[in-house]
C-alpha cells in the first residue's frame, strides 16, 4: 500500500512538498503576541515550548468518503505544507473494487485524478474551477501544520472565541475562521469555499469542518477526529453537504 499511497508519478513533488528549513527556529509563547486572543489560546494550547517550528506535515489517515449517496472506507496518505500544497493520495473501496488516485494542489494548478483498479478512469479534472477549490482546501488544512502559523496573516473573528487565518494562494486571499474553546482546543474550522456542491453554480460557499477529538504527535497537538462537508453552519443543509469522516493516525513533520 505505501507504493499507492505515494504516487511514484509525483514522487519529485511529494519531496518538494515536505522540504523545509533545515534548522527551524523553536516555538515559544512569545512568538504569538499579537495574535488574536483565540489564536494565541489555540496555538499555546497545541505547541509544546520549544517545539520546531516545522513547514509542513506527512499524514496517515483513515475514514470514509462519501462518493454518489453511499459512504466508502479509505486509507489515505497526505503531504501538507501550506505555503507550497498538498498531495491527498488514497484508496477507496466501491463494489468491493479498489479506486485508487489523488487529489493535488501547487505551483497554482489543482488536479483529481482517480482510477478502478489502478486502470481505468474513473476520475480525471482539474482548470480553474478545480484549483480554486482546492486552494481552499489547502487554506483550511492549515490547521494541521500549527508549527507554519507565521506565515499566515491574523485577525479577530466575529466573536472572542474565533480567530481568522488568511494565506494568498495564487493571488487570492483565502480567510478561514478557527472557532477555539477555553482550553485551547481547536472545534470547528469555517470558510466560503469556492466549489460546485449539489450541482450548484461555481461560487463561494459555506464549507466547514468539525473537531471531535485531538492527538499529540510529537509535541504537536492536532485535529485526530474530524468530519468535513458543504453548507456548515447552514440552517437544514449541513448534514446533507457533509463528505468526509477521517482519523488521523500518524503525523510526521519537518
Amino acid at each position: 500500500m505505501t507504493g499507492v499511497l505515494r504516487p511514484a508519478a509525483l514522487r519529485d513533488e511529494w519531496a518538494w512538498l515536505r522540504t523545509g528549513e533545515p534548522s527551524p527556529p523553536l516555538y515559544e509563547p512569545g512568538l504569538t503576541a499579537g495574535l488574536p486572543a483565540a489564536a494565541q489560546r489555540w496555538l499555546a494550547h497545541s505547541l509544546r515550548p520549544g517545539t520546531p517550528l516545522w513547514s509542513s506535515v506527512e499524514l496517515t489517515m483513515s475514514g470514509q468518503i462519501k462518493l454518489g449517496p453511499s459512504w466508502r472506507p479509505f486509507q489515505a496518505r497526505q503531504i501538507l505544507a501550506p505555503q507550497k500544497g498538498f498531495i491527498w493520495a488514497a484508496e477507496a473501496r466501491v463494489g468491493g473494487l479498489p479506486v485508487r488516485g489523488y487529489d493535488r494542489f501547487s505551483k497554482g494548478a489543482g488536479q483529481m485524478r482517480w482510477r478502478l483498479l489502478g486502470v481505468l478512469p474513473v476520475v480525471t479534472a482539474g482548470g480553474a474551477d478545480v484549483s480554486r477549490s482546492a486552494a481552499g482546501r489547502l487554506a483550511s488544512e492549515g490547521v494541521l501544520v500549527p508549527t507554519a502559523f507565521r506565515s499566515a496573516a491574523w485577525s479577530a473573528g466575529l466573536s472572542p472565541d474565533t480567530a481568522v487565518m488568511t494565506r494568498v494562494i495564487d493571488g487570492e486571499a483565502e480567510d478561514v475562521t478557527l472557532r477555539v474553546d477555553p482550553s485551547g482546543a481547536l472545534t470547528e474550522v469555517s470558510m466560503l469555499r469556492w466549489g460546485t456542491p449539489g450541482g450548484a453554480p461555481p461560487g463561494r460557499h459555506p464549507f466547514g469542518v468539525s473537531i471531535e477529538a485531538e492527538t499529540e504527535f510529537g509535541g504537536v497537538t492536532l485535529p485526530s477526529i474530524l468530519r468535513a462537508g458543504w453548507w456548515k453552519g447552514t440552517s437544514g443543509r449541513s448534514d446533507d453537504g457533509e463528505f468526509f469522516r477521517a482519523r488521523i493516525s500518524k503525523a510526521v513533520f519537518r
